[in-house]
C-alpha cells in the first residue's frame, strides 16, 4: 500500500516517527517484525516542515571523516537549506530498528518537494 503525506506544518519528529512506523508495516495486518513490510511512503511539500523550540538555529549534525581533528559540524538550517530531503531521510533512519532491514525499509521511502 502506498501512503502519501503532505508535510505541511507538520513537526518533523511526528512526521519521521509516523513514518518510520509505516515503513516497519505496523500499520499492516500482516505485520511480522522479520519482515521488511509491503508499504510505501511518498512524502511531498517537505518544505513546509517545522520545526520548533528554536531548533532551527541550535541542532548541529556532526559527522567525522576518519582523519584526527577532522569532526565537521553543520546547523539544522544550513543542512535544511541545502537538502531538506537529505534531513529528513537521516531522522527517518534514526528511527527505524538497527538491524539488517533498515536499508532495504529506507529504499521505500520516496521525498518530493
Amino acid at each position: 500500500m502506498e501512503y502519501i503525506i503532505d508535510a505541511k506544518n507538520k513537526k518533523l519528529g511526528r512526521l519521521a516517527s509516523e513514518i518510520a512506523v509505516i515503513l516497519q508495516g505496523k500499520k499492516s495486518v500482516q505485520y511480522e517484525p522479520r519482515l521488511r513490510g509491503e508499504d510505501k511512503v511518498i512524502v511531498k511539500n517537505i518544505l513546509g516542515v517545522v520545526v520548533t523550540g528554536g531548533k532551527e538555529s541550535k541542532k548541529v549534525y556532526y559527522r567525522h571523516t576518519g582523519y584526527m581533528g577532522h569532526l565537521k559540524e553543520e546547523l539544522f538550517k544550513d543542512a535544511f537549506a541545502k537538502s531538506p530531503e537529505r534531513v529528513l531521510r537521516r531522522v527517518v533512519e534514526h528511527m527505524l530498528p538497527k538491524n539488517s532491514l533498515k536499508d532495504k525499509r529506507m529504499k521505500m521511502l520516496t521525498v518530493e518537494k
